[in-house]
């Protein structure tokens, strides 16, 4: 459905037929707005009380058309009603149906700098002070909005969203209707240098101990790019680092959130999640529907399976095989970390004990205090 506003409102029954939902009373009710219980004003308000607890507001508010969730009691002021099954899902649809749209003028903006060889296509919106280089391509319906730059030869498919301040590099794909948060920087160079003997970091690595010195350190260029698929997101401030030969590849759907950091070379499957806080080193390799939660570190060079989910504040040093849980520091399966944190808590008592036992062993001995003095 195309998303609406309350200039547009829309009945009931089409909200319900938007979320392949079930209807019940008057789907003929005229909605002109999403809001949560507490907040709705009069009868075009769709109260959206999904969450347990919500539908006890509806039965004193102003509200007479809602969204519940299976199994929930209605109250009898309702006049109408849309049930869901899923109410995290639903809520998608919903907003989606009530999105509100940047705003974004057609055409290019007279302070804005578009190459002449770049190609626009049709319906095309570049802001005030964007820059598009030299043979860069913007897909039919891109959205540039005030101070992004988009580098020369980069290629943005039809329906991409760049938020301000967003920075696109040079020879960047992306492909469909992907979302580029505020100040997100796609395509910089990697972070990789290199001595011209083996140098501190490589004898450490090798033997544990620093033997070689970084007298000089030469940088390894960056001639590859980053290529993204369709529908990914990137948050803002995140990073993404284009590969050294080849691409630093981010599979379709995937979702990036603010402030992550992808090291050159990387390769991200389809349908990922990496919360924020999350730092992935150079040439790591992670699968399909992978979750990294808030503030996972990889080190380089790692494997992660499909469908693995890592939990928040875990540095992985090592591979992770496929539909696994990890977590701690460093990952391990999540089973052997709650063994690790119940031995943790148990190191007081535990210590408790020996201390006991070293003096029983010293009285039997003959050369410790009594277990137990007389008085």
């Amino acid at each position: 459905m195309t998303p609406v506003s309350p200039a547009a409102p829309v009945t009931l029954a089409e909200i319900a037929a938007a979320l392949g939902a079930v209807l019940e009373g008057d789907g003929t009710l005229q909605i002109s707005r999403a809001v949560h219980p507490s907040e709705a004003e009069g009868p075009e308000d769709l109260a959206l009380a999904m969450d347990k607890g919500l539908t006890e507001l509806l039965t004193n508010g102003k509200a007479v058309a809602a969204v519940i969730a299976e199994g929930a009691e209605v109250p009898a002021n309702l006049k109408g009603w849309i049930v869901v099954k899923r109410p995290r899902f639903a809520m998608a649809g919903l907003t989606t149906v009530f999105e509100k749209p940047v705003h974004a003028e057609p055409g290019v903006h007279p302070t804005a700098f578009v190459a002449p060889e770049a190609i626009l296509g049709a319906g095309v919106s570049v802001g005030p002070f964007a820059y598009v280089g030299p043979r860069a391509v913007l897909g039919e319906g891109v959205i540039v909005m005030p101070h992004v730059t988009v580098g020369a030869e980069a290629l943005i498919g039809k329906d991409c969203l760049l938020h301000p301040g967003a920075r696109i590099g040079e020879r960047v794909v992306m492909g469909e209707r992907c979302i580029i948060h505020p100040n997100a920087a796609v395509g910089n160079d990697g972070f990789s240098f290199v001595t011209p003997e083996p140098g501190s970091v490589e004898s450490a690595k090798a033997t544990g101990k620093v033997v070689g010195t970084n007298v000089l350190i030469h940088r390894v260029n960056s001639i590859g790019t980053v290529i993204l698929g369709d529908d990914v997101e990137v948050g803002a401030n995140a990073t993404i680092d284009r590969g050294t030969i080849t691409a630093t590849r981010i599979g379709s759907g995937t979702k990036i959130d603010n402030l992550v950091q992808i090291g050159h070379n990387v390769q991200i499957g389809t349908n990922c999640m990496l919360c924020g806080h999350v730092g992935i080193a150079g040439s790591t390799t992670i699968g399909d529907r992978v979750v990294l939660a808030g503030k996972v570190g990889v080190a380089d060079h790692v494997k992660i399976g499909n469908d693995a989910v890592v939990a928040a504040n875990s540095g992985v040093g090592t591979d992770i095989p496929a539909k696994a849980v990890y977590m701690g520091y460093p990952a391990v399966p999540r089973d052997r970390a709650f063994d690790q944190y119940k031995g943790l808590a148990r190191l007081k008592r535990m210590h408790a004990d020996v201390t006991d036992l070293k003096k029983r062993v010293g009285a039997l001995d003959g050369g410790g205090k009594p277990a137990v003095e007389e008085k």
